[in-house]
């Protein structure tokens, strides 16, 4: 009767055996990966998970074919600094017929409501707010 170990099924010249650098190795990258994905969440929540500038549209009216009427909430972690938004009326079918540049001034208030008139080159369907920024250019601020 023939043995069938495992150690005469596999010559060991032929099939190494797994030894414990090998497992050592992959436990190290498994580590090192982890590492490598907790350092990317860390450093995509602070560019992205905590917004300086929120905006809402609260409400927009369409007055005619080239008027649309927008309120808009911007709220800021920091108030005291003068911002930017800027918003846009859009036609039915989705693309842009108006935009305008909105200056929102330092307050006391983290939230303040703005209401702005857009122009439109066409019937507007709606109004949205394309972002906001605390880069605010010259000609907005008051001389």
């Amino acid at each position: 009767m023939r043995d069938t170990s495992t150690n005469d099924r596999y010559p060991s010249d032929r099939y190494p055996s797994k030894s414990r650098s090998s497992r050592g190795k992959r436990w190290g990258f498994t580590v090192l990966g982890l590492l490598a994905g907790v350092l990317l969440t860390v450093v995509l929540y602070q560019q992205r998970g905590t917004a300086e500038i929120e905006s809402e549209v609260v409400s927009f009216d369409i007055i005619d074919d080239s008027t649309l009427d927008m309120q808009l909430k911007v709220t800021r972690k920091d108030p005291s600094q003068d911002a930017v938004c800027v918003i846009r009326a859009r036609s039915r079918d989705g693309s842009e017929t108006g935009r305008r540049e909105i200056f929102v001034p330092a307050s006391d208030s983290s939230t303040v409501v703005l209401a702005s008139t857009v122009k439109t080159s066409q019937r507007p369907g709606m109004g949205d707010i394309y972002g906001c920024s605390f880069n605010v250019p010259d000609y907005l601020r008051a001389p």
